[in-house]
């Protein structure tokens, strides 16, 4: 690996950890949906999955949850396994939709925040063991369609001009 991608994914890890904890301090609806966030280091996750690939992302999106985790709120609690299951289901179906090209940048985005919902109210049954946690989804999965639009949308315009801005900064 080159020194410029390391620095390039390094830069990306920097930003979806500031991204996350700074979001994390925006009361979304003052409380009232638990853990109801824009997903804005998600913008990070998205540009290193089209700019580099699987494997990079993965690499980002777990580094950033360890980071975050351990600043925030300590590793292997209950947050930290809805984040790991959130990101995981989310960039393996972001991937798998990338890949048979059936959907553009927001596209994608709505699937991965729709899965990353998916993947958290999964480890909320397991936890809570209760069933009563599934009547949330709906609520959840609408705000997920719009923080995909959203986070999509942003992603998009970087990717568009990742590599026109990074070679044009480098040069002067």
């Amino acid at each position: 690996m080159d020194l410029r991608k390391i620095t390039r994914i390094s830069i990306m890890l920097s930003l979806a950890i500031v991204l996350s904890i700074v979001e994390s301090m925006i009361p979304i609806f003052a409380g009232s949906i638990p853990g109801l966030k824009i997903g804005l280091a998600n913008v990070a996750i998205m540009v290193v999955l089209y700019v580099y690939g699987f494997k990079e992302a993965i690499f980002v999106s777990i580094s950033r949850i360890f980071i975050v985790s351990i600043l925030r709120t300590g590793l292997f609690n209950i947050t930290f396994f809805f984040s790991l299951s959130g990101a995981i289901f989310s960039l393996v179906f972001m991937f798998l939709f990338k890949k048979i090209k059936v959907f553009s940048i927001i596209g994608v985005s709505i699937i991965g925040s729709i899965f990353h919902t998916i993947g958290q109210i999964i480890v909320a049954l397991i936890f809570v063991q209760n069933l009563n946690i599934l009547y949330y989804l709906p609520i959840i999965l609408v705000f997920s369609i719009f923080t995909g639009l959203l986070t999509g949308y942003i992603s998009k315009q970087i990717i568009m001009n990742f590599d026109k801005n990074i070679d044009r900064n480098t040069k002067m």
